[in-house]
């Protein structure tokens, strides 16, 4: 069977991705062949792409798909032919057509969620409950800074964070985006190109700071971040954005009261399956009780894939952007 995949034999800008036809075998013992209908586009990709996280050359990318099962191997116990299944932790490879891919790695759809919304939500809800359930777990006590609070995962987050009752204080880029993050329940948004945000965010705190910032962004926002938090804040670095945050002293954090500094990933928390099985579960709890919305945003063909990235990287996209399997 032939799948027409994204190969990158170069790292560098979104025309290095370049479209092969590839010969897919049979699934092995324990894995599946899945049909993609809709991929996930994630900043990560574009991280895979640049060779800011480098890949084994040459590289597939793309974390996230959806389809339905199409083949099963030996001894592969999980799944069967016309399951829809969801996968958001890879390995690198969802920009295809068709693939194998073994079965621990694999979610299946509840019966409520259709296969667009679980490729738009799966990757960027899971970061979600793994950033305020277990990594700085959120109460009705915190004020939280959250940058970038109009993109994919920063809309999920809004709404994930208000139903645990904390105030939200959103950082955006334009005004069209001050709506969308006031829309999802932020209490106060900052347009950083009008105004600093950390004295927004002590103008808001009266003085006091927030308890935690989740910052996607990384260089451009990482050190003025610290001067947001409150004394035993938490700094939480998830993403590079604008590139890779600068380096931290760790006597910084001391002067200015004692803070903690994270840089977790999806892929530590969701390690195994079992955790995997349970973030995934929270994510549909709470899609299925409306507590969280897909924020579907733009949808591209997966034939678009070169304009889908310079899209997201010149922050054109608002919300969770999918690509719709052509082939």
């Amino acid at each position: 069977m032939k799948s027409k995949t994204i190969i990158i034999n170069t790292p560098g800008p979104a025309e290095n991705m370049n479209w092969e036809d590839l010969e897919v075998s049979s699934p092995d013992k324990g894995q599946v062949t899945i049909k993609h209908s809709y991929i996930g586009l994630n900043y990560i990709d574009t991280y895979h792409r640049s060779g800011l996280y480098p890949l084994p050359l040459p590289a597939t990318i793309g974390m996230e798909g959806a389809g339905e099962v199409i083949g099963v191997g030996k001894e592969t116990k999980l799944f069967k032919e016309g399951d829809k299944v969801i996968y958001a932790l890879g390995p690198p490879g969802s920009y295809c057509d068709v693939r194998n891919i073994n079965e621990n790695k694999l979610i299946k759809i509840p019966n409520h969620v259709d296969e667009k919304t679980a490729a738009a939500i799966m990757l960027k809800g899971m970061t979600v409950e793994y950033l305020t359930e277990r990594t700085f777990p959120i109460n009705k006590s915190h004020y939280v800074l959250l940058h970038a609070a109009a993109g994919g995962v920063g809309q999920i987050a809004t709404q994930w964070l208000k139903s645990k009752g904390a105030k939200v204080i959103g950082t955006v880029g334009s005004l069209e985006k001050v709506e969308i993050a006031k829309n999802n329940g932020c209490d106060e948004v900052i347009l950083y190109k009008e105004k600093n945000f950390k004295e927004a965010v002590m103008d808001y705190t009266k003085g006091i700071g927030v308890n935690v910032v989740f910052d996607g962004v990384g260089k451009n926002t990482a050190l003025q971040s610290l001067d947001c938090l409150a004394p035993l804040g938490m700094l939480v670095i998830f993403g590079n954005s604008s590139g890779n945050a600068p380096p931290i002293d760790p006597s910084l954090l001391a002067a200015k009261g004692s803070l903690f500094l994270t840089r977790p990933t999806l892929m530590t928390y969701n390690a195994n399956r079992e955790d995997m099985q349970k973030s995934a579960d929270k994510v549909f709890e709470m899609l299925g009780n409306n507590v969280i919305k897909p924020n579907l945003g733009d949808e591209f063909l997966l034939t678009e894939i070169v304009k889908a990235h310079k899209s997201l990287e010149n922050r054109e996209t608002k919300g969770s952007i999918v690509l719709r399997n052509d082939y």
